[in-house]
């Protein structure tokens, strides 16, 4: 009886050592003291990302290009720049376009901005 106590306690202890389960998916985790977090997120972004299969792209990369996406730019942003991922030139003509399209201006100005962020934080 004493044995079964014992071992009880053991695993209770051992239990009470893990982290905690409501971690968000979504959100940057730290990996100790000194380490820098670690960004990652699933979306949109991340999908194209993917798909494209482009040189640089990996699941990590991707992943926090989408969490960069999910901070920067919004819902419709992130879908309408996915798009893009498989046809650049397109994302070019809203470029072009942008001083005459007002929505356009407002997009090419947003994506802007998250790239020059995703480059900064993902690279």
């Amino acid at each position: 009886m004493g044995r079964i106590v014992l071992a009880l306690g053991l695993c209770v202890a051992l239990a009470a050592c893990g982290g905690s389960r409501y971690a968000s998916q979504n959100a940057a985790s730290y990996r100790g003291p000194t380490a820098a977090p670690v960004l990652f997120a699933t979306g949109p972004i991340q999908a194209a990302c993917q798909r494209a299969g482009r040189k640089q792209s990996s699941r990590g990369r991707c992943g926090c290009v989408q969490a960069v996406a999910d901070m920067e730019l919004s819902a419709a942003d992130q879908r309408r720049g996915a798009g893009y991922f498989s046809d650049p030139h397109a994302l070019q003509e809203v470029r072009q376009s942008s001083e005459r399209v007002a929505s356009n201006g407002r997009f090419w100005t947003a994506w802007k901005a998250f790239g020059a962020r995703a480059e900064q934080l993902c690279t």
